[in-house]
């Protein structure tokens, strides 16, 4: 136990980059953890983590003191109950994270928990909450935070860049052909994840996140740093870590005004569902590194505003002691 007030939680590694910042607080993440290590015992895969992120082997789960548990995916409630023996929301405290849009149709996709009073649904982002139907569960809206790398901009490469995972196989919802019509406005360097997915990239500008081995994170901010634009071109994504994290950086931002994207402040880059505006702010971006530079700074400046890891952090803490008091 890290000190008197620590919590004791249950939760998986499910989105890498969520729970890279949920697990920087002051409690104790318990992670489950299977031989098999499968998508629901994976524990902490080998992340080099702090020592207060512990894993748990599944069938000692039902021994191990736990205060609440953060749940993920659907199937979690399940094993859940299965692996300790309590049942979440009732003999133990309970919150689920939602992380993305709806998969369905926009506004009247039910959520798994729409039928529940017991465990809160969080959603990461004001529009992911408006968008759901969350029937009689109670929610709320923490939004996503992440460490800052520090103003690292130099834009010294008139390039464009964007982090799209599965670039490919995600095909419109991640806005690939929206990269594909920008690419007349600026040369555009693809990071994703998988190899495969960014060597079908055009000009070999494609950098695979993961493989042997994967580009460590402070590699990966440098790389972007060194690029003069970020482009969110996503449908249906909600803001992800590298969004936030180009923003931290001091990098401008060209995004579709889609999801919670809509909601950013143009003084960043250029927000617009309309491509001919994002293709000819991009053009203005790239080729001027001081006018990316000016609205990089205003980037930072919101990024450091809304998504700060202290105000995350200090966010999930009151909700967490509600769970438990309820």
């Amino acid at each position: 136990m890290r000190g008197s007030n620590a919590l004791r939680i249950l939760c998986w590694n499910v989105d890498g980059a969520w729970t890279e910042s949920f697990i920087q607080g002051r409690h104790v993440y318990l992670l489950p953890k299977e031989p098999d290590s499968g998508q629901f015992g994976l524990g902490r895969a080998g992340r080099p983590w702090p020592r207060h992120v512990v894993d748990v082997p599944a069938e000692a789960l039902r021994d191990t003191e736990i205060d609440v548990v953060v749940l993920q995916r659907p199937e979690e409630l399940a094993l859940a109950e299965r692996w300790l023996g309590r049942r979440p929301g009732r003999d133990v405290a309970a919150v689920y994270v939602e992380h993305g849009t709806p998969p369905g149709r926009a506004a009247t996709s039910r959520h798994p928990l729409a039928d529940r009073d017991d465990i809160p649904v969080v959603h990461t982002s004001d529009f992911n909450r408006l968008m759901w139907d969350c029937g009689r569960a109670p929610t709320t809206v923490v939004d996503h935070g992440a460490a800052d790398p520090g103003p690292r901009f130099t834009g010294e490469l008139p390039h464009a860049l964007a982090v799209v995972d599965e670039p490919v196989g995600r095909g419109r919802d991640a806005g690939a052909d929206v990269l594909e019509a920008l690419r007349a406005a600026a040369p555009i360097d693809l990071f994703g994840s998988g190899a495969e997915a960014v060597r079908t990239w055009p000009d070999g500008r494609g950098h695979a996140l993961t493989g042997n081995p994967p580009i460590p994170l402070e590699e990966l901010h440098t790389a972007m740093a060194r690029r003069r634009v970020y482009v969110h071109p996503s449908r249906w994504t909600s803001p992800g870590a590298p969004l936030i994290e180009a923003m931290l950086l001091g990098l401008p931002v060209v995004a579709v005004a889609s999801t919670a994207a809509a909601t950013l402040p143009p003084s960043i880059g250029a927000v617009s569902c309309d491509l001919g505006v994002l293709a000819a702010r991009l053009a203005q971006l790239a080729a001027d590194r001081d006018l990316a530079a000016e609205a990089g700074a205003a980037a930072r400046e919101y990024a450091l505003a809304h998504h700060g890891l202290e105000g995350f952090l200090n966010r999930w803490d009151v909700l967490l002691e509600r769970a438990i008091a309820t």
